[in-house]
């Protein structure tokens, strides 16, 4: 209530701690949240407190002189140099605002709303979008004017390794917020910027294995290091590995966005989006315990596989929303395929996981990490700037929805999808 917006970082036990810097993926993850909350619960207040984070996001987090919206502010909403954000902007911050203010406009019919959504959504496009190459520049100047390695001005963030490549998991995200944006706006350039989206993802970004290719240059060649010394490969495992859970969360973003641009018995996107899922459950899936494992990696030794077609688990920890967007996708593809029991059977398997190893039963929420792997996440904050409610409030919701059989758009309007295997 004193600066605006929401709290960043809670401890484990829901008290307030010192930093309070506010990043915009958060602030706009809350408001999605409690723009989607509130008709499911059916309780309003959830409304005001939505309108409360939107209010911050309109007159902190928002450029006014050059648009967009700043990466991080501190807590009263200036400049802040968490992390060496200051004044910089992300393509993948900027998704998630117009993801949030979609969400808004769909729960509460505001036109203010809207032609907010409308302005950040042309920003965007206009800085971001990579005219000549296709795909958007993650990495941005307060004034939207995009970098990479060679340009004079040099991030000092925490993220700069990422600097001068195109990436998936702010192309996933992108491709989230836009469905959201065309479910409740019907721009003609929108639809072109979606399917363009869709697209490249499905068929550039996700490999024939299915799997996603986490970094690629401007011509989209995948970043891989492979073939270096292990002590060069292991540096860069962050922009080289396999992530199971964007895996499978892609998967269900994709079939939100073509069922969202009326794709009609589209079976190349059903097909991948069965192939990523599948590729997650039969490399990353932990057959001993449970759960998903974080990472995994394609060895190459001399230019062949080490073993054929054979994902090593790189990082075998279990990180709360992957586990969450496991359990969304396994029950969304029960219902696609039900004549294969894997899925089901998996999704009861990992929601015991969950119940064992990952919900706080004394204090509330989720651990951000299994007490399975990390037993002393028992401890650590329940709330950060990477940590909300959006994995975990979709993924339960979603699946109260599909298991209740009540009007979830995947599986009521698609059943042309249940004939692509």
């Amino acid at each position: 209530e004193e600066s605006g917006g929401y709290f960043s970082n809670i401890g484990y036990d829901w008290k307030v701690l010192p930093e309070q810097d506010k990043m915009i993926v958060t602030q706009a993850r809350h408001v999605w949240t409690l723009s989607k909350v509130t008709p499911f619960l059916d309780e309003k207040i959830f409304r005001d407190y939505a309108y409360h984070g939107y209010r911050f996001l309109k007159s902190k987090m928002w450029d006014n002189e050059y648009g967009g919206f700043y990466q991080m502010r501190n807590r009263a909403g200036e400049m802040s140099d968490y992390n060496g954000y200051f004044d910089e902007k992300r393509m993948y911050g900027n998704a998630y605002g117009i993801f949030a203010l979609a969400a808004l406009y769909e729960l509460t019919g505001d036109n203010e709303v809207l032609n907010f959504a409308k302005e950040a959504f042309g920003w965007l496009e206009n800085n971001s979008a990579d005219k000549k190459d296709n795909g958007y520049f993650q990495f941005l100047t307060r004034k939207g004017i995009p970098y990479n390695k060679s340009s004079e001005y040099k991030t000092k963030a925490s993220d700069a390794v990422e600097v001068g490549y195109k990436d998936q998991n702010s192309s996933i995200h992108l491709l989230e917020a836009y469905t959201e944006l065309y479910n409740i706006w019907k721009s003609p350039e929108l639809y072109e910027r979606l399917k363009n989206i869709l697209f490249l993802i499905r068929d550039v970004i996700t490999t024939e294995k299915g799997y996603l290719n986490l970094f690629f240059d401007d011509k989209w060649n995948p970043v891989s290091f492979r073939n270096a010394p292990e002590e060069i490969r292991k540096k860069n495992y962050g922009l080289d590995h396999v992530s199971f859970g964007h895996d499978y969360e892609t998967a269900f973003l994709m079939l939100e966005a073509s069922h969202a641009l009326g794709l009609k018995n589209d079976i190349t996107t059903l097909k991948k989006a069965k192939k990523m899922i599948d590729h997650a459950i039969e490399n990353g899936w932990d057959n001993s315990n449970g759960g998903f494992f974080d990472e995994g990696y394609y060895f190459e030794e001399n230019g062949k596989s080490r073993e054929r077609d054979k994902c090593e688990i790189i990082k075998d920890t279990k990180v709360w929303w992957a586990q969450a967007e496991g359990l969304n996708a396994l029950l969304l593809f029960s219902k696609i395929f039900p004549g294969e029991k894997k899925y089901y059977e998996l999704f009861l398997q990992l929601w015991d996981y969950i119940k064992k190893y990952l919900i706080d039963h004394e204090n509330g929420d989720w651990y951000w990490g299994s007490l399975e792997k990390e037993p002393f996440y028992i401890a650590e904050p329940k709330g950060t700037i990477w940590k909300g409610t959006y994995h975990t409030g979709r993924a339960l919701m979603n699946c109260i929805k599909m298991l209740a059989d009540e009007n979830f758009e995947l599986m009521k309007t698609n059943d042309e999808f249940k004939k692509g295997k």
